[in-house]
């Protein structure tokens, strides 16, 4: 692994979580970020400092994680608002994935666990201006992060940041939102664009009716024209495996995935190996994620993890739970989490020309891409002869479109919470605590609309490379010269064309 020059250093160091795992970067193995409001001001002090990437391009790519860092922490102070970026310090779930020799990771976790108490006094000095509705939605998340830990001093601390969370969640204010000017900022720093919440709230509502046009068709392709289509995939995710078969249906989808996209040729890389298995303890708040062979790592397989209900649950919550898993929706889960998507980016960023371009990964790109991968298998005709994966494709894609319209909404003020659970019921096939907890989610992730607009972005530029390219147009030529800038910030994947 090769020592990073001081620049990226001084922005991995402000993204240590991230760089670990996402990177595997483990020279940060067993270390916390300081994220003390006086660490976080040292941290940005250092940002800029040593000489730019020769590249042109990586310079620019360079340039827009500082701003977006810049954003974050020193505009915007998110550190204070948000537990997100404290609950990713503390956790612990890293050195479950398979990248090194046991004993290591193990050491790496016991180092990381004992510097709990730090990143705990840390977390409480920062969380200043924690909201009452973000307080409550990441409660449980908090209380998890003890889950299988021993160590009486990490449980003192760990009680600590509860007790503040709870005291929050009591008394703290009522009003999650972000304010117009500060979400935009926030989406367009890190990604090198101005945004129009305005525009791209438009655009989400054009998207939403091309997507309930394409699920009508699909219904319609199973014979169901006269029932309203949401009514009717609700009555689809009830065909399912059972708990015991979920896993084994996610590997027979993944061998179809990995063999349709190698078959097509949709990305640079076909090789690498990707395991289905079920998640880490730790992970099982997720019910299905890509934890790929990063970058910085040797080469291994990378793994798609699966998380069926616990036997412990009650029968309903058993029975929601598994209809994500439903002959419908789980195809599409898998194209997004393994091939193309993914799993094949990832591929592609274990080969990206510099620790730039392998390390500074926008999630927009990545989620936009999973996401376009999704519909690219549509348009070339996986599955073509069962209607259930397009309109399993469809339904993902209403969810994802109904995030980034509840996103602009809650933090401009047009919406509440509840407004937002309203329209995950009306928009999709979420119905009581699934639209809710989605609902809830856009108060503490502010851009988790990025699924939409990174893919909107990506099929934009789609066309005008057509245009453009002419003749010497293809797919395989399009994803290539995207992937080949790593996981880049959307305001400058136009640099391909």
């Amino acid at each position: 692994m090769t020592e990073l020059e001081p620049r990226l250093r001084a922005i991995t160091d402000l993204a240590v979580a991230e760089a670990r795992e996402l990177g595997g970067r483990h020279e940060y193995d067993g270390m916390i970020q300081d994220l003390s409001p006086d660490g976080v001001r040292a941290g940005l002090a250092r940002l800029g400092e040593g000489a730019e990437p020769e590249d042109p391009y990586d310079a620019r790519h360079l340039r827009v994680f500082e701003e977006g860092l810049r954003a974050q922490f020193g505009e915007l102070e998110l550190h204070r608002g948000n537990p997100l970026y404290h609950l990713s310090n503390l956790d612990l779930a890293c050195y479950d994935r398979d990248y090194g020799p046991e004993r290591d990771r193990a050491a790496a976790k016991a180092a990381h666990l004992a510097r709990w108490p730090e990143a705990v006094r840390h977390a409480v000095a920062a969380l200043d201006r924690l909201s009452a509705p973000v307080a409550s939605s990441l409660l449980g998340a908090v209380k998890g992060l003890a889950a299988g830990i021993t160590d009486e001093s990490a449980l003192k601390a760990h009680r600590e940041l509860v007790t503040h969370i709870e005291r929050a969640a009591a008394e703290g204010d009522p009003d999650a939102s972000l304010g117009a000017a500060a979400l935009a900022r926030l989406m367009g720093a890190g990604e090198g664009l101005e945004v129009d919440l305005g525009k791209l709230a438009e655009r989400a509502d054009a998207e939403r009716g091309r997507l309930l046009e394409r699920l009508a068709d699909g219904c319609a392709k199973l014979g169901e024209r006269d029932r309203p289509p949401l009514d009717v995939v609700r009555e689809l995710v009830k065909q399912h495996p059972d708990a015991d078969g979920v896993i084994e249906a996610a590997r027979v989808g993944t061998r179809k995935a990995i063999a349709f996209t190698a078959e097509k040729d949709l990305v640079p890389y076909h090789d690498g190996e990707c395991l289905v298995g079920l998640a880490p303890e730790s992970r099982r708040w997720a019910m299905a994620m890509m934890s790929w062979n990063a970058p910085g790592e040797p080469e291994g397989p990378s793994w798609y993890h699966i998380t069926p209900p616990d036997p412990s649950w009650p029968e309903r919550d058993a029975e929601e739970w598994l209809e994500i898993f439903s002959e419908t929706t789980l195809p599409a889960i898998n194209v997004h989490e393994v091939a193309p998507g993914h799993f094949s980016h990832g591929l592609a960023l274990r080969r990206a020309g510099s620790d730039v371009r392998r390390l500074l990964q926008s999630m927009s790109f990545a989620e936009g891409w999973a996401h376009y991968a999704e519909e690219l298998c549509v348009e070339e005709g996986f599955e073509a002869q069962d209607p259930r994966f397009e309109i399993g494709v469809w339904v993902e894609a209403l969810i994802r479109v109904t995030r980034l319209a509840c996103a602009i909404g809650v933090h401009t003020g047009a919406m509440t919470v509840e407004d937002a659970a309203r329209r995950f019921e009306s928009d999709t096939h979420l119905v009581g605590p699934g639209a809710l907890a989605e609902a809830r989610r856009a108060s503490f992730d502010p851009t988790y609309g990025r699924y939409t607009w990174g893919k909107l972005v990506i099929m934009d530029l789609r066309e005008q490379a057509r245009r453009e390219w002419g003749a010497g147009f293809t797919l395989q030529r399009f994803h290539k010269a995207m992937l080949d800038l790593g996981s880049p910030p959307l305001g400058l994947l136009g640099a391909i064309v």
